[in-house]
């Protein structure tokens, strides 16, 4: 029945995947348009077209690099304007618009249905506006959260209405993992110290980046231990068990790395006591996962600590959730393709199951293009910019893994390298997903399925 549905669907042009990547590119429109006008300005004043359409796509796509300063630049409805994309583009369209249809008392069709099931890639039809609903509880209850913990510190500093404002505006883009604020220039710099800002945001970036499934997934499961009798890890899906092991190792790991590698580095936390260190480098770890926020200058990192940011960059958070890159369960999926082929095995195996090929496809396939585009606009920025290697590299990786870190270049770009960067975002945010779905799609017709004769080609 599923497949009957989508079949006609795509030949009238509208598969999810295309009602995705119009809706982000509507949203984005709209909120440069919103933002060009004097009244999103600070000193009220026109804002220029390419500043207002970066913006509204960093937004949009949570990614975080900017052109002008958010804190001094914009108003407090610029800000504000900024802060609902970034809610819009965290949530994603198609859970923001059914969201809407639920408060508005509209009945959720079939169709509708069958939108929500793809878009989280879910194998029943049953329970997804329950799902919408939990998600979009869940969601404001941690930016709830987040805004009161963050007040704790923001309003004896800045006073009650400031204080409350930053600490909301704060808490929507770190769960969001949109990673801009309004507290200065600087990002987060000034807090490197602050253990109540660091763990805040830390913990906002890193339940924001887990995906929306995998929640509900370890809250049934932790509901469940006593009820069925069985271990916690027992009734967690296989999806759950791979991103919550990639997401402990890829953020413990880069800490400890990021550790090593800036311990005696003055620009970074040379300076800095044991604690702070050990904070410090945990920071930087998470927010290279797709959030942006930084407590040490991006700038002054060692070229290892570089090297591992980009690559933590591309790789972002997981499925389903506010993250970009090309996803956690990605990099597991390939990694541990390879470990099969080394142990000699047939099919991809992890926890006493096999992984279809399908998957392994798909992965790869993302991954493939994600580099594709990651090398192309480099490529690209260098005949604009003429900026160097290290630069160039990393202000792209940020932008496709909608992570929002910068050298400290974004705003002395060319109108030409500003454009290029807004294309990759937009891919970075809506490409990994759309792709996915795409492939998902079963497709009819001889030529996808036809078996054809089998020779071998020499690899490595």
């Amino acid at each position: 029945m599923v497949e009957q549905e989508i079949h006609p669907k795509e030949k009238r042009g509208l598969t999810t995947t295309r009602i995705i990547a119009l809706g982000f590119a509507a949203a984005i429109l709209v909120g440069a348009v919103l933002l060009m006008f004097p009244f999103a300005s600070a000193d009220g004043t026109w804002t220029n077209p390419i500043d207002a359409l970066f913006t509204a796509t960093t937004s949009i796509c949570v990614t975080g690099l900017v052109t002008v300063v958010t804190a001094s630049h914009w108003s407090v409805l610029g800000q504000f304007i900024i802060m609902l994309l970034a809610q819009l583009g965290g949530l994603g369209v198609i859970t923001v618009a059914m969201c809407v249809l639920v408060i508005i008392g509209k009945r959720i069709t079939l169709k509708d249905r069958m939108l929500i099931q793809e878009t989280y890639n879910m194998d029943t039809l049953s329970g997804l506006v329950k799902l919408i609903i939990r998600i979009a509880k869940g969601t404001f209850l941690l930016e709830g959260i987040g805004a009161v913990l963050y007040a704790i510190v923001f309003i004896p500093e800045f006073g009650f209405f400031q204080g409350l404002w930053k600490s909301i505006f704060n808490a929507v883009s770190a769960f969001c993992n949109a990673g801009m604020d309004i507290v200065g220039d600087t990002s987060l710099r000034a807090y490197a110290g602050n253990p109540i800002i660091n763990f805040t945001t830390m913990l906002l970036i890193i339940f924001g980046g887990l995906g929306f499934v995998v929640w509900w997934n370890v809250l049934k499961a932790w509901k469940e231990r006593k009820e069925k009798k069985r271990g916690f890890a027992a009734g967690l899906s296989l999806h759950s068990k791979l991103v919550l092991i990639m997401t402990a190792i890829l953020i413990f790991g880069g800490a400890l790395f990021f550790f090593l590698f800036e311990y005696n580095n003055p620009k970074t936390i040379g300076n800095m006591n044991f604690g702070e260190k050990a904070m410090a480098s945990l920071f930087q770890s998470v927010t290279t996962r797709t959030a942006g926020f930084e407590t040490i200058p991006q700038a002054g990192l060692t070229e290892g600590s570089t090297l591992l940011t980009i690559i933590l960059m591309i790789i972002g958070g997981s499925p389903a959730g506010t993250a970009g890159g090309i996803k956690t369960t990605t990099v597991g999926i390939l990694i541990l393709m390879v470990l099969s082929t080394i142990q000699g095995k047939k099919d991809t195996e992890f926890m006493d199951r096999r992984i279809s090929a399908d998957a392994g496809r798909t992965a790869l396939t993302v991954t493939m293009l994600a580099l594709t585009v990651v090398l192309s606009a480099s490529v690209l920025l260098f005949a604009t910019d003429g900026l160097g290697f290290q630069d160039t590299l990393f202000e792209v990786a940020s932008a496709m893994g909608t992570v929002g870190l910068t050298r400290g270049i974004t705003s002395s770009l060319t109108g030409a390298g500003k454009l290029i960067l807004v294309c990759v975002m937009y891919i970075g945010r809506i490409g990994p997903v759309t792709l996915a779905l795409a492939l998902a799609l079963k497709r009819k017709g001889k030529k996808q399925n036809r078996m054809l004769p089998e020779e071998r080609i020499l690899i490595g």
